[in-house]
């Protein structure tokens, strides 16, 4: 199937390293130039060489998006580089474990964090990149959101920020103006990922038999997801083909989450 994505020049924010990376390098597989920004120079640096491994342009912009100042630079340097945006996969964000099981001992400043990594960055950046979407008539905007933005679990602040992310793109698809001048804004939504370097991880090699358990016991499919399976379904909704896709929350975890 032709997606339609060759020659598109796509932004992933966060895509050093699992889901971002996974989906900076499907887009690229299938002929979109890429640009990456994260706070490690040197994982972007090798990001952006593996992605041009697949024969297109890759841009690497160490940022902090906590800084909202770095968000303006790294969309400056896309138009600078390039001289449009077609496709922003909002993926950068985290914060799942932080804080106590006990609600009462995290700090405000936790719940404050988290939702600036996750739903204000998104918000941010796709607040940018709407103007040239808009003078081009075309667009694609996913966030990489939280099958905890969907139903209860988790730790509130992480939740809420995720389902912040989940109203923003359903209210931005709604929106009328955005959605006749040929941008989609979608959610994807994955459940439990293995993703080096992370939780899940850790807890497989600090307790392989009580996770292999629990992989049993919590999981339909028997094990987690990977960044390449969330990432087939970014490049999809990314897609030509997908136009008619706008304003969903596509759930991506092997049934492992109870809503509908």
């Amino acid at each position: 199937m032709d997606l339609g994505l060759k020659g598109k020049i796509a932004l992933v924010t966060g895509g050093s390293h699992g889901i971002g990376l996974a989906s900076a390098l499907a887009l690229a597989g299938e002929g979109c130039n890429v640009a990456i920004c994260a706070r490690d120079p040197q994982r972007l640096a090798e990001a952006a060489r593996t992605a041009e491994a697949k024969g297109v342009e890759a841009l690497a912009v160490p940022a902090d998006v906590a800084d909202r100042a770095a968000i303006r630079r790294v969309v400056d340097a896309v138009l600078a580089r390039w001289g449009r945006l077609d496709i922003l996969v909002n993926n950068v964000g985290g914060g799942g474990r932080w804080g106590s099981e006990r609600v009462e001992e995290t700090p405000l400043e936790t719940w404050i964090e988290v939702y600036n990594k996750n739903a204000l960055a998104a918000a941010a950046f796709t607040q940018l990149a709407i103007p040239g979407m808009r003078r081009q008539r075309w667009g694609r905007v996913v966030t990489i959101g939280s099958i905890y933005g969907k139903e209860g679990g988790g730790r509130p602040w992480f939740n809420m920020a995720k389902a912040a992310e989940i109203s923003l793109m359903k209210t931005l698809a709604m929106t009328k103006y955005l959605a006749r001048d040929g941008i989609t804004f979608n959610t994807v939504v994955p459940g439990s990922i293995m993703i080096p370097d992370t939780g899940w991880a850790r807890a497989a090699v600090d307790d392989p038999a009580a996770f292999a358990q629990r992989l049993d016991r919590d999981f339909p499919l028997g094990r987690l997801g990977t960044p390449e399976e969330v990432a087939a379904v970014v490049i999809f909704l990314c897609s030509e083909v997908a136009r008619l896709i706008n304003g969903a929350a596509v759930v991506v975890d092997g049934a492992e989450s109870a809503s509908f």
